[in-house]
């Protein structure tokens, strides 16, 4: 056993305190960046060598960025000469981003974390054009579980071939959860001010939850999906991820392709009626921190009523055979835009049968599973996909008309388990899928801590509600207080 002393000092020599310019790194907000680089007190440049400089150092146990853009101090340069020409295009610019490698980018290989990937795409996503246009600075790729976590029944979070395992930043032999494992750990270690995850269910507010920071799972079609390796356009959105509220309303302004006002009402929680599904009984630490955010609730003023959501085996029983034959479509649909790469599923599994490193952690039962799922025409498949929307969609709305709620509640992960590629994840429970599978807005802020690991709230209402959510996220934050940045610790 590593003495007291011993840990001590790893920590120090792994994470630096994220200082720079007279900010913390981990406590500051965007706003509060933006009256810096207004005064003149700070400048892009600044800011990116900043980050670009923990990557360098506290990403080597983290293992979070898999490339950093080499033209950031560019991009950079280019928001301080607009700033100083009075020409700056918001509260974006001149923020750097990082960017979950599942997402095309120009000029960055974007693989998905596999090797089959490796030849960079031709041109952004559709969001990565959004955030250019704001002036962020698009800081590098971040790791994800390869394919988005769908490609083995007996996958470890946080692994790609091509970035090998992310740690969580907390307690570094945990596990990050979710396919955006990298965005989260990185925001969580301060690594950038924010990150875009993206989510089929879970995949941004587990890592969020798991990580200790602020994740958005939007209304479906609010953020583009052009330039996205897909699992199914009936649920993939991608989505902000940040280490505070307002960071991920301002992030979410921007990849927002609709025209909405991200304005927050302050005070949100008071006199609001909060449905709480706690399912109790899985964690104790979980059970904890839920009950001391339902006495949080309470003092913001909202009305708690306890809740339970129907049809969630139901919904799990449609949603993943859905899954499996709208993945193989939609996935050779998009690899016929990437030149060099595969075309087909079948060739994607010829190709990891013959690579070193695909399958050294574990195999690829879903990619063998969705090669031999039906087509998209096939009377079963469709009826399994309106099943689990359907009821889906249901479980929120009825619970909400039955209680008149405003917003419903739940545990967004349990504490991060060891990472341990002979077993596998080791969920212990969620709260996505009514919102993933319906298409709806899920929100999940930092609510407290199972000894040094954080658990997350999730907040979740019906279609387009993402401004309301975000406010009782806004609202329970600024009440909870519960956010602490990592230790490093060993474990």
């Amino acid at each position: 056993m590593r003495s007291l002393l011993a840990a001590a000092m790893t920590v120090l020599l792994v994470a630096p305190p994220a200082h720079a310019h007279g900010l913390d790194l981990d406590a500051a907000t965007i706003p509060q960046l933006v009256r810096r680089l207004d005064a003149g007190t700070l400048t892009a440049v600044d800011l990116t060598r900043a980050y670009l400089r923990r990557i360098d150092t506290v990403d080597r146990k983290v293992r979070s960025v898999v490339a950093v853009d080499p033209t950031a101090l560019r991009q950079a340069a280019e928001s301080d000469q607009r700033r100083r020409a009075g020409r700056a295009r918001g509260p974006l610019d001149g923020i750097p981003v990082l960017i979950k490698d599942n997402i095309d980018t120009r000029g960055l290989a974007t693989t998905a974390g596999s090797r089959a990937l490796r030849v960079p795409p031709r041109d952004d996503a559709e969001l990565v054009t959004r955030l250019r246009e704001a002036g962020a600075v698009v800081l590098g790729k971040t790791n994800l579980s390869e394919w988005a976590n769908f490609r083995s029944t007996r996958s470890t979070s946080g692994w790609s071939a091509v970035g090998g395992q992310t740690n969580n930043p907390y307690v570094l032999d945990r596990n990050p959860c979710g396919s955006s494992s990298g965005s989260g750990a990185a925001v969580a270690a301060s690594l950038a001010q924010v990150a875009v995850g993206t989510e089929t269910d879970g995949s941004i507010v587990c890592p969020s939850g798991a990580n200790g920071i602020v994740g958005l799972k939007p209304t479906l079609g609010s953020v583009s999906g052009d330039g996205i390796v897909p699992i199914s356009s009936h649920q993939d959105t991608a989505g902000p991820m940040a280490r505070h509220v307002v960071d991920a309303v301002i992030l979410m302004s921007v990849l927002d392709r609709r025209r909405v006002s991200y304005e927050l009402a302050p005070g949100a929680l008071r006199g609001a009626r909060v449905g709480v599904w706690r399912q109790a009984g899985k964690s104790a630490g979980t059970d904890r921190v839920v009950a001391s955010a339902v006495e949080v609730l309470r003092r913001a003023g909202a009305v708690v009523v306890e809740v339970e959501l129907p049809y969630q085996e139901e919904i799990f029983a449609a949603e993943w055979p859905a899954l499996l034959t709208e993945f193989r479509h939609e996935l050779e649909r998009y690899l016929a835009s990437r030149p060099g790469a595969p075309r087909t599923l079948g060739e994607l599994i010829a190709f990891n049968e013959r690579d070193p490193v695909e399958l050294s952690r574990f195999g690829q039962e879903i990619f063998l599973m969705a090669r031999d799922a039906p087509p998209v025409t096939d009377p079963g498949y469709r009826e399994q996909r309106r099943t689990a929307t359907s009821l889906a969609k249901r479980s929120i709305d009825e619970v909400v008309a039955a209680h008149g709620l405003d917003v419903i509640v739940s545990p967004t992960n349990s504490p991060a388990w060891r990472t341990d590629y002979a077993a596998g994840d080791a969920f212990v429970l969620g709260s996505s899928s009514p919102a993933a599978v319906s298409g709806y807005p899920n929100v999940t802020v930092p609510a407290g801590f199972a000894g040094e690991l954080p658990v997350g709230l999730s907040f979740m209402a019906g279609h387009g509600e993402d401004v309301k959510v975000l406010g009782f996220a806004a609202a329970f934050e600024s009440v909870a207080g519960a956010r602490r940045p990592p230790r490093y610790l060993p474990g």
